[in-house]
């Protein structure tokens, strides 16, 4: 089976970081998720407003790095949570739980500024980006231009 979710849009409000008695993190807050598709009346897309919820690290850097308005990324799963509520009444609602959370934008975009942050994130099993090689390092090609070197079949063994 797979449950599996990757959404992309904007916080309606800023995430609102709570600790279960055990005194683990959870976040919540909601994706603003424009549709693909234009209304045909009105020419504007349809948006979904989707719940989110992230625990332990990830909730931290949610509450941390996250403000209503920002462009974020969320990998996580489907869950639907039914509940009885004062009056009585069955409630069922679905929410995503958030495994990995990242920038959806730099934070130049978000406030207008001229710093560039990384586009990083944070998630449960994984965290940012390693920083990618230093210019002049690495690889080179051989010499010649020639990017692949030919392979004899001389005594069967790689040239490695």
């Amino acid at each position: 089976m797979l449950n599996r979710i990757i959404l992309m849009g904007r916080l309606t409000r800023d995430p609102e970081l709570r600790h279960t008695q055990t005194g683990t993190a959870v976040a919540s807050f909601s994706l603003a998720v424009d549709r693909d598709f234009k209304d045909k009346t009105t020419g504007e897309k349809a948006t979904d407003f989707i719940d989110i919820v992230a625990w332990r690290q990830t909730a931290e850097f949610v509450s941390r790095f996250l403000t209503k308005g920002r462009m974020a990324v969320v990998e996580g799963r489907l869950q639907l949570r039914d509940w009885t509520d004062r009056d009585g009444n069955k409630r069922r609602t679905a929410e995503v739980v958030a495994d990995n959370v990242y920038f959806g934008d730099s934070k130049r975009d978000s406030e207008g500024g001229g710093y560039s942050a990384p586009s990083g994130g944070y998630g449960t099993p994984g965290g940012y980006a390693p920083p990618a090689a230093p210019v002049g390092g690495g690889y080179s090609a051989p010499a010649g231009g020639d990017q692949f070197a030919e392979l004899t079949e001389d005594d069967g063994e790689l040239p490695f």
